[in-house]
C-alpha cells in the first residue's frame, strides 16, 4: 500500500528516521508529532496489516489530514499524555516511537499564528488553540525577572536582561499585542511593515529567532512536555524498541542526548559493579545524522536538526 505525501509540512530526514525505527511490519509505532503526516504515511508503507500506528498532535489544523487507514489511530493530544493514552487503548509496549520536535512549517508559513517575525500578526503562538496562554500574556504580565528567566533559559539569549527591560518599558505606554510590536519593542524600528522583518540585521535576525524561541516554549510549556514524554517512551519501549528523535535547538537536544545515553534528563550516568555504564538505552550510532546538503537546500527548516536513535535494552 502507497501513501502519497501532503504539502502541509516538508517531513525533514524522512528516510533516515523511519530507517531508523527498524520497522518490524506487525509491529506497534507511535509518531508523536503528526504534523503533516509525512512520517506516519512511510511508517504505514512499511506495516502490514497486523502493525498499527498512533499518531498524536494537538493542533486542530492536522484535523483535516487525518490518516484513513485502520492501522492508524489519532489521537488530538499533548504529547506528554503519551502513557496515558496508550493505557487507554490498552497498549503495554511499543516497538518503536518517532518524535520531529520543533515548529512544523505550516507554523512558520501560517501569518496569523505568529509563529514567524516575518508577518504581522497577534502573538498568539499556541500549538493548541484550547490553552489560555499566549505570547501576548507573557510579555504583558510576567515581571521583569520572569521574562529575563523565559528569555535567558529558553532563549539562550546573553542580553535577556536588557531585552526584558525594554519590553517592560515599552508595554507601559502600550501593551504588546503583535509580533510588529515585539519587534519594536527590542529593537526600537517603529512601524515596520510585515516584510520589512526581512531587513532586519543578520544578528537582530538571529536574536529575534531566539525571542520568537523563548516565547513559543513557555507558551506551550514544551520542555516539561518533553520531559514527560521522554520518560513514558522509556517505560513503554520494548526491549530492542528504537526512540527515534529530531532536535533544532540545543536545549531540547539536550534532554534527548541524556536520555538516551544515561537514561534520564539530568544525564546523570549510573555505574555498576564493574564500572560500567546502566542504561536503559543503546546509541545505535555515536554520529548525529544531520539532512545532506541537498535537503538543506531543498527544506531551510532542516538546517538546524539532528537526528538521534537508540534502542531499548
Amino acid at each position: 500500500m502507497t501513501i502519497t505525501a501532503e504539502n502541509y509540512h516538508v517531513p525533514v530526514l524522512l528516510s533516515e528516521s523511519v530507517d531508523g525505527l527498524s520497522i518490524k511490519p506487525g509491529g506497534i509505532y507511535v509518531d508523536v508529532t503528526f504534523g503533516g503526516g509525512g512520517h506516519s504515511r512511510e511508517i504505514l508503507n512499511r506495516l502490514d496489516a497486523k502493525g498499527h500506528l498512533y499518531g498524536f498532535d494537538q493542533d486542530e489544523d492536522v484535523l483535516g489530514r487525518v490518516l484513513n487507514d485502520e492501522r492508524f489511530t489519532f489521537v488530538r493530544s499533548n504529547f506528554r499524555y503519551l502513557k496515558n493514552w496508550m493505557r487507554y487503548y490498552g497498549v503495554d509496549q511499543i516497538d518503536g516511537l518517532m518524535g520531529d520536535l520543533g515548529v512544523s512549517s505550516h507554523h512558520f508559513d501560517d501569518g496569523g499564528r505568529g509563529f514567524s517575525f516575518r508577518f504581522n500578526a497577534k502573538l498568539d503562538m499556541r500549538m493548541n488553540r484550547n490553552a489560555t496562554l499566549t505570547a501576548a500574556d507573557v510579555v504583558n504580565t510576567y515581571d521583569e525577572q520572569q521574562l529575563a528567566d523565559v528569555l535567558y533559559l529558553y532563549g539562550e539569549l546573553k542580553q535577556a536582561r536588557r531585552l526584558a527591560a525594554q519590553l517592560v518599558k515599552a508595554r507601559a505606554s502600550h501593551p504588546i499585542e503583535t509580533t510588529q510590536d515585539l519587534i519594536s519593542a527590542v529593537t526600537g524600528r517603529k512601524g515596520m511593515a510585515e516584510t520589512e522583518a526581512e531587513l532586519l540585521e543578520s544578528r537582530q535576525k538571529k536574536d529575534m529567532a531566539r525571542l520568537f524561541q523563548a516565547l513559543r516554549i513557555e507558551v506551550n510549556h514544551e520542555m516539561d512536555a518533553l520531559r514527560e514524554m521522554l520518560q513514558s517512551a522509556t517505560e513503554l519501549l520494548r526491549p530492542g524498541g528504537r526512540l527515534v528523535v529530531i532536535t533544532y535547538h540545543s536545549l531540547e537536544d539536550r534532554m534527548v542526548k541524556n536520555i538516551m545515553k544515561a537514561g534520564n534528563i539530568e544525564g546523570k550516568q549510573r555505574q555498576d559493579f564493574f564500572g560500567r555504564v546502566e542504561s536503559p538505552f543503546t546509541l545505535v550510532s555515536n554520529k548525529v545524522i544531520t539532512p545532506s546538503p541537498d535537503e538543506q537546500a531543498r527544506n531551510p527548516r532542516s538546517r538546524s536538526a539532528k537526528l538521534r536513535v537508540a534502542e531499548r535494552v
